[in-house]
């Protein structure tokens, strides 16, 4: 299973694995990771699954659409490496993925 690296604001790692076709959002929910809110339950209608992606990964991310964008709009601090966790499905491709948690989420 590829492995995340989830990074709270405070800088504390959590290291999990997590199967092919969860969303990075699932992954943090089902293994009780704090920062990611996931209001809508994963179906891009708010933000509260807002991560940074790290810088050495963004080239192997899925392409963004609209609607992940369009929330995006509503997002402090929101910057190229911003992502919503939602949106994100693990392949065996995104296996070390590091990614950071806001200290809150919008």
């Amino acid at each position: 299973m590829p492995k995340i690296t989830y990074i709270e604001h405070n800088g504390k790692e959590h290291q999990v694995e997590i199967p092919v076709g969860y969303s990075v959002m699932e992954g943090a929910i089902k293994n009780s990771i704090p920062g990611i809110d996931a209001d809508c339950g994963g179906s891009c209608a708010c933000a509260t699954c807002h991560i940074w992606v790290d810088e050495k990964y963004l080239n192997i991310m899925p392409e963004i659409k609209e609607a992940e964008r369009d929330m995006l709009d509503f997002v402090t601090g929101a910057n190229k490496a911003s992502r919503l966790s939602c949106q994100i499905m693990i392949t065996n491709e995104l296996d070390g993925i590091i990614v950071r948690m806001p200290e809150k989420q919008s």
